[in-house]
């Protein structure tokens, strides 16, 4: 029972950091330092990659009629609009899966320790100050997802290889920033990381269960199942309000979030451990 309610602890954070730009692998990593599972490394490593797949399910019930590419009225009617923007996220999506079939496991061994995760959290803290602060007065040239080029998509993917790298810098938050560098407004460019998030994290979650492989004890299945659908129904409510936020406000609070958890982090690990 201790450890369902770990798991459920788990599903909240993983649920809320998934979509505010301030790292969800980062909050994990950090959170099993003081709530342990006790499970074994393996199956946490898997865990912590999985149960985000259960938050990205809250994008799919959300978003269904935007993301289906299939017309509802017509039978066998593709969706010509929405199966082009399938295919630019396809394209955003190739660098950031090159990189993890071939460099996933050594990416994790150098990079998920906390200082990397500290120096993320502070880096990227300060670069959305600074970019929100740049593009105050500056209007955005994309302002529906049709209007994102192929060559758009393909940044975007470019700006999710530095969260695929560096555990701490958020990929929301590095796909949002992105997006606002290239002219994206806050809205969208968060519209297209959401949808972008389904097909990565689907690949990631399948990458971990099989090198975890598909045998799991009844304990491990309960944690699992408690944390993704945790992840999930916290992520319905956490969208939906920052959906309402951005059509008001900046990400600069976000940024001096991760600046103070970022210094937070380096002073305990520093003279804690």
């Amino acid at each position: 029972m201790l450890e369902l309610l770990k798991a459920l602890f788990f599903g909240i954070v993983e649920g809320i950091t998934e979509w505010l730009p301030i790292s969800s692998t980062g909050h994990l990593i950090l959170l099993n330092e003081f709530i342990s599972l006790n499970v074994s490394e393996e199956f946490f490593s898997m865990f912590e990659v999985v149960i985000q797949f259960g938050a990205i399910l809250a994008v799919v019930l959300l978003y269904w009629k935007q993301i289906w590419p299939f017309s509802t009225k017509e039978k066998y009617c593709i969706r010509q609009d929405t199966f082009v923007m399938w295919l630019k996220i396809v394209v955003a999506c190739i660098p950031a899966a090159i990189l993890e079939l071939g460099f996933g496991d050594k990416i994790e061994e150098l990079f998920y320790n906390y200082v990397v995760i500290a120096l993320a959290l502070i880096i990227f803290g300060v670069a959305f100050i600074f970019i929100e602060n740049k593009n105050h007065a500056r209007k955005p040239k994309i302002n529906s997802l049709a209007e994102i080029t192929w060559n758009t998509a393909f940044w975007i993917g470019m700006f999710q290889l530095i969260a695929a790298v560096f555990p701490g810098t958020s990929r929301s938050g590095a796909t949002i920033l992105g997006g606002i560098l290239l002219g994206v407004s806050r809205s969208v460019a968060a519209e297209f990381t959401f949808f972008l998030a389904i097909p990565v994290m689907l690949g990631a979650s399948l990458i971990k269960l099989l090198k975890f492989g598909f045998v799991f004890t009844s304990a491990e299945l309960a944690i699992l199942a408690v944390g993704m659908i945790t992840a999930f129904l916290v992520s319905i409510v956490v969208i939906r309000f920052l959906m309402g936020y951005i059509k008001k406000h900046d990400f600069k609070v976000f940024g001096w979030y991760r600046i103070v958890l970022g210094i937070l982090v380096l002073l305990y690990f520093t003279f804690m451990n």
